[in-house]
C-alpha cells in the first residue's frame, strides 16, 4: 500500500511521540513539520521544519494530509486554532492510531484524533476530531469524549462516561463510571473524580 503524505504541524515534545507511533504504522508517511517562524529550516529527528503556519494553504498543494502535533495541556486553544486553519486550508485530518493501541471494531474515532502506544479503547466508545488519547490510557465502553479533548497517560476513563469539548484529564487520574464532565474542564495528575463536573471546573468533583 502507498504510504500517504503527512505533515505534522507543531514541532515540539509531542510531535516527537507523534512520530515514533506514525513511523511504524504503513499509511503514512511524514513529508516535513509546521513550527514557528523561526524553527523554518530546523530538524526534529529527520524531519525538516518546512513552513510556519502561514504556509498551510501553499503545502497543503503539495501534501494531502496533517496531523495536529500540538500538546495540550491548560488550554486546547491553540491545538483548535491550528485544526480549524488546517481544515480551512484544504488538508484532511489524520487519524492515527499507533500500532500498539487497542480501538474496538464498535468504536468510533474522529478525524485528526491521534491514539498513543498501549492505549485502549474499548466498546462503543465516540471520540470527537482532534484528540490526544496517550499513552496507556484506558477509555471505557460506552463513553463520549468529544472534540478536542486530551485524555494524558494512564488515565482512567471508565464506563458510560462523558468528556466534554477542550478537556483535559490528567495522567493518572481516574474518573468514575457514568459520569459527566463539562466542557473545558482540567482534571490535574493522579485525581479521582467520583461525581460530575461542571464546565470549566478544575477536578472538584460536585
Amino acid at each position: 500500500m502507498r504510504k500517504k503524505h503527512l505533515i505534522l504541524i507543531g514541532a515540539g515534545g509531542h510531535t516527537k511521540s507523534c512520530i515514533d507511533v506514525i513511523e511504524m504504522l504503513d499509511s503514512f508517511k511524514i513529508a516535513g513539520v509546521v513550527g514557528l517562524p523561526n524553527e523554518v529550516g530546523t530538524k526534529i529527528y529527520d524531519y525538516e521544519v518546512i513552513g510556519s503556519d502561514i504556509d498551510l494553504v501553499r503545502l497543503s498543494g503539495l501534501y494531502s494530509h496533517a496531523l495536529i502535533t500540538v500538546g495540550q495541556i491548560k488550554t486546547p486553544s491553540i491545538r483548535i486554532r491550528l485544526y480549524e486553519e488546517a481544515v480551512a486550508a484544504g488538508f484532511e485530518m489524520a487519524t492515527v492510531i499507533a500500532s500498539s493501541a487497542y480501538v474496538s471494531k464498535r468504536a468510533k474515532i474522529g478525524q485528526g484524533t491521534f491514539v498513543s502506544h498501549g492505549a485502549i479503547i474499548n466498546s462503543n466508545v465516540n471520540i470527537g476530531v482532534n484528540c490526544i488519547i496517550n499513552s496507556n490510557s484506558l477509555i471505557e465502553h460506552d463513553t463520549q469524549i468529544d472534540s478536542h479533548c486530551h485524555i494524558a497517560t494512564g488515565a482512567i476513563v471508565n464506563g458510560n462516561s462523558s468528556i466534554g469539548m477542550g478537556s483535559f484529564i490528567g495522567s493518572g487520574a481516574i474518573l468514575k463510571e457514568g459520569i459527566s464532565v463539562g466542557n473545558n474542564s482540567i482534571i490535574g495528575i493522579g485525581q479521582t473524580i467520583r461525581g460530575n463536573l461542571q464546565s470549566f471546573s478544575e477536578g472538584v468533583s460536585d
